[in-house]
């Protein structure tokens, strides 16, 4: 996992276009489910922040839009959407287009680009007040970070992997809230 994580931030440090040639599906089920962990740790390290700004009454983090997108669904219903279907539609629109930028300047580029955008299109997931216009970027950081960690596995795997790990991220967040329901 180490090394993983190492790896993880070394790319994300300096993105480039190459795939992982190791096509050993144990070998990439392990990557997985490693990136799966960081990803999972990477929300609770940062989520005391959001604790924090709505605490002090800074963000009211209780009117989230996806509490209201999600309301009248039933719980499969809730898990198709955000595990499956958003995932898949996300990546294709932020993660699909990065290896089009066949030059290391333009990829690099256009790496980040890709992965400030998914993290500001989470924007709108809450009301837009001055407020969380000001802490817009540590209110999406975390789905920018993720972007950067969806856009690794897209290079190195390939777009189905992106798909995948950020289904099971959606799904287990889903789950864990569903548990403090």
């Amino acid at each position: 996992m180490k090394e993983t994580f190492l790896n993880l931030i070394d790319y994300i440090k300096n993105p480039v276009l190459e795939k992982d040639l190791n096509t050993d599906t144990k070998y990439r089920f392990k990557i997985f489910l490693h990136l799966l962990v960081i990803s999972i740790a990477t929300g609770l390290i940062i989520s005391p922040i959001f604790v924090i700004l709505d605490e002090i009454g800074f963000v009211n983090m209780d009117n989230h839009k996806i509490d209201e997108m999600f309301k009248n669904l039933s719980l499969f219903q809730i898990l198709l959407t955000g595990g499956i279907i958003a995932p898949v539609i996300e990546e294709l629109i932020f993660r699909a287009p990065i290896t089009s930028f066949k030059k290391p300047a333009s990829f690099k580029i256009g790496f980040y680009v890709f992965a400030v955008l998914f993290g500001l299109v989470h924007l709108t997931n809450f009301d837009i007040t001055p407020n969380v216009l000001i802490a817009a970027p540590l209110l999406v950081l975390p789905q920018i970070i993720l972007g950067a960690y969806f856009g690794f596995i897209r290079v190195k795997f390939g777009l189905i992997w992106s798909m995948l790990l950020h289904g099971c991220y959606n799904s287990i967040l889903m789950i864990i809230g569903f548990g403090f329901e």
